[in-house]
């Protein structure tokens, strides 16, 4: 069977049915000041679904990752304990942050590794307990939508280099099929917040995807005391693009001038600190935007609704799209459970650009297939979560329950 040129297909993870804020993430400022809060796991789900329809109907590519068996019964197991009797160890058990999809793993298109095949390297999310134990049910999805023999996937880097997949990642290109420029950004810093991204994981993973060409390239600490845990929090690219906050990289200058040396063709598109502070970018979540190549030409960037209501930002965004560069187009989104939490719309999806024959389809969806997955949510996802109700569901159920159904729908009875 002949293959087709390839194209970046967004995996945006489905909000699973656990959706809670219980404040788990130190450094993400929105995760700790929304700590306690009610939450609407179906209305998550179902804003997530809406973002993928509208990426559809821009022309894009659109896939799915799956929410993770919750609460982690082996991982509890590990522990000595379970659901019933955890105690401050069930809100890590139970934590849906599987739905940021960015952090599942780390990508290298074919055309820039050596043996020309797609790597894939599940990221080990150590550094945050909640989140360290999602790789291997990360790991078994990506094992089954990409087992075609033009794709490698690799399971985490070890314990303690601190591995956050492709949310401190970047690449640029001259087009999506095109060898591309790998850029790894890694933190040293970041005052009274860890820097979640290690230089050794970095490094490992560009020498296990044997890549051609990568970047090594620090990330300020002004910007992770600030709140950007990640780098796409202050910076995204997309082919030949970069959209980054003035404050993102500890040595702008050299960093810069080795992209344009490897990329001579590079825009950056950098927001001066004067027109928008480091604190409104991390507030709107202006650089946690899906920068995308549309159809008919041009960028657009999909971002939080909550960009509108920043107004530096906003009036900043305007004056960008009306002067005639890359970016052409605003469209925001209405992710507002998963922003309260602390993840915008480029938290949501993980990038991969590949032939979509390649792919399992039961991992791609059109309209209608998330007309059936609304109509699932709709049924079993619960309406709200109290805070006083978190610490009294032990098992969940209900919300094994729901996850069963959903695979039922999508016929992936394998990841049960």
């Amino acid at each position: 069977m002949s293959r087709a040129d390839p194209v970046e297909i967004n995996f945006d993870g489905i909000v699973g049915p656990t959706h809670n804020y219980a404040g788990l993430s130190l450094g993400n400022l929105a995760s700790r000041k929304n700590a306690g809060q009610t939450s609407h796991p179906r209305a998550a789900a179902l804003q997530g679904l809406e973002k993928m329809r509208a990426n559809i109907r821009l022309g894009l590519v659109q896939g799915i990752l799956i929410p993770h068996r919750r609460p982690d019964a082996e991982w509890l197991e590990l522990l000595a304990t379970d659901a019933a009797s955890a105690g401050p160890l069930w809100a890590p058990a139970t934590s849906a942050s599987a739905m940021w999809a960015a952090n599942a793993a780390t990508v290298s298109p074919a055309p820039d590794s050596t043996d020309g095949r797609c790597h894939l390297t599940v990221a080990n999310l150590v550094t945050m307990p909640h989140r360290s134990h999602e790789w291997p049910g990360t790991l078994a999805q990506l094992q089954l939508a990409f087992a075609d023999a033009t794709f490698a996937v690799h399971g985490p880097v070890p314990a303690p280099f601190g591995d956050e997949g492709a949310a401190n990642h970047m690449r640029l290109c001259e087009h999506h099929g095109a060898p591309g420029v790998e850029v790894f950004v890694y933190g040293e810093g970041g005052g009274p917040f860890p820097a979640r991204q290690h230089f050794q994981a970095s490094a490992a993973i560009a020498r296990r995807h044997g890549l051609r060409d990568a970047l090594f390239v620090r990330q300020s600490d002004e910007a992770i005391a600030a709140g950007a845990f990640h780098n796409d929090v202050v910076a995204v690219a997309n082919e030949r693009v970069l959209f980054a906050h003035e404050q993102a990289f500890a040595d702008k200058a050299r960093f810069f001038a080795d992209l344009r040396g490897r990329l001579p063709s590079v825009e950056i598109v950098e927001v001066p600190a004067e027109a928008v502070s480091l604190a409104d970018a991390i507030a709107s979540y202006l650089f946690n935007a899906q920068l995308v190549t549309l159809p008919e030409g041009g960028m657009a960037l999909i971002l939080p609704t909550e960009a509108r209501g920043v107004g530096r930002v906003w009036e900043w965004l305007e004056v960008l799209v009306a002067s005639n560069g890359p970016i052409r187009k605003l469209i925001p989104v209405d992710v507002r459970e998963s922003m309260a939490n602390g993840g915008g719309p480029a938290c949501l999806r993980l990038r991969v650009v590949c032939d979509p024959a390649t792919v399992d389809p039961r991992f791609l969806v059109d309209e209608a297939r998330l007309d059936r997955l609304a109509t699932v949510i709709g049924a079993h996802w619960p309406e709200s979560v109290a805070p006083e109700q978190v610490e009294t569901l032990g098992a969940w159920p209900e919300a094994v329950r729901a996850r069963v159904a959903l695979l039922d729908a999508l016929d992936l009875s394998e990841l049960a």
